[in-house]
């Protein structure tokens, strides 16, 4: 395989795959789009015409796996990890969107298939490429904040009817579709807890009953970590935050993205106990529309051996796991 990649997508479905294709599409000294495959007629009719599709061959599943070196795999939530598995068993490497479905032991025979042949397993989480929480993560792993023993992460909107109606189709709800980006953070900083006790809420609102109100605990020996996600709140998406208390410091990401704001407290810069004294990180956001460039530049990175995912594949298996502790299987 040469430099450009040969990459195509299967599913037409999933809301971040339209984003994803774009963004492939910036960069055509790295990726050759091939064409998509989508089964659903209907999907295809409200989707085809877009810009992100435009021009793209459509084709069956097999006979795009036949001419790809990789797949953006974007259907249905609910069908993600069984089309991973044929591309895998096809030996095509996958960004995979999420969040993930099927059993703990299932999602873990796959992913170590692909890491028995070499197969680049890329998420589609995209706070793994927010500025803010990049930064976050190369200031612990300096020693900033020393040892983690909190963190308290939200991730809230307040869903149109629509949304609540999909997100309702699993276990977890809201902290399935949502919470799942803030899992996979606190996992990457304080591997597996020991123990996960959640609490689902359904608050009925516009008459679509589902899990719309979550509050997930994650402990370890010394750290709680609270992940909450919630369909509810007015101006969920400004309250979005990540926030990570150490024995030295204190970092606070609120909100998380449009426009991202930080800032970092060490016992140095606070004082006094009993005033809010700390100092804002300069962090410029990611325009929507370039959401994923860094994310797709770094998929090319992995599969032409120039750059190494810091999201292992034994990561990957432990989010899923946590999650499903967290909602349950779906």
């Amino acid at each position: 395989m040469g430099n450009r990649i040969k990459i195509g997508q299967i599913g037409l479905a999933h809301a971040h795959g339209e984003g994803k294709m774009l963004a492939v599409r910036k960069f055509p000294d790295l990726f050759e789009v091939v064409g998509y495959s989508e089964s659903n007629d209907e999907i295809v009719k409200k989707n085809a015409e877009k810009d992100a599709y435009k021009g793209l061959l459509r084709m069956s599943e097999e006979e795009l796996l036949d001419q790809v070196d990789a797949v953006l795999v974007e259907c249905e939530i609910s069908r993600l990890t069984e089309v991973a598995e044929r591309c895998i068993k096809a030996g095509k490497h996958i960004h995979l969107d999420k969040p993930t479905t099927g059993s703990v032991d299932k999602y873990t025979e796959i992913i170590n298939m692909a890491r028995e042949h070499g197969i680049v397993v890329q998420l589609g989480y995209m706070y793994r490429y927010n500025p803010a929480i990049m930064k976050s993560f190369a200031m612990i792993k300096n020693g900033e904040i020393g040892a983690i023993h909190t963190i308290n992460a939200e991730m809230s909107t307040h869903h149109y009817e629509n949304s609540k109606i999909n997100m309702g189709k699993y276990n977890g709800g809201t902290m399935f579709i949502m919470g799942s980006h803030l899992i996979d953070l606190v996992v990457y900083l304080l591997g597996e807890p020991e123990n996960v006790t959640s609490f689902f809420k359904h608050t009925g609102y516009d008459g679509i009953d589902f899990e719309d109100n979550n509050l997930a605990v994650l402990e370890y020996e010394k750290a709680i970590a609270r992940v909450y996600a919630s369909s509810v709140e007015v101006n969920g998406w400004g309250r979005r935050q990540f926030v990570v208390c150490g024995e030295k410091g204190t970092i606070s990401i609120l909100p998380i993205e449009n426009d991202v704001a930080m800032t970092f407290s060490d016992l140095d810069i606070t004082k006094s106990h009993y005033s809010d004294m700390k100092e804002k990180i300069d962090i410029t956001d990611i325009p929507k529309d370039s959401r994923y460039d860094t994310m797709v530049q770094d998929f090319a990175a992995y599969i032409n051996g120039t750059s190494e995912n810091p999201f292992t594949y034994d990561h990957e298996i432990a989010v899923h796991k946590v999650l499903t502790q967290v909602c349950g299987e779906n």
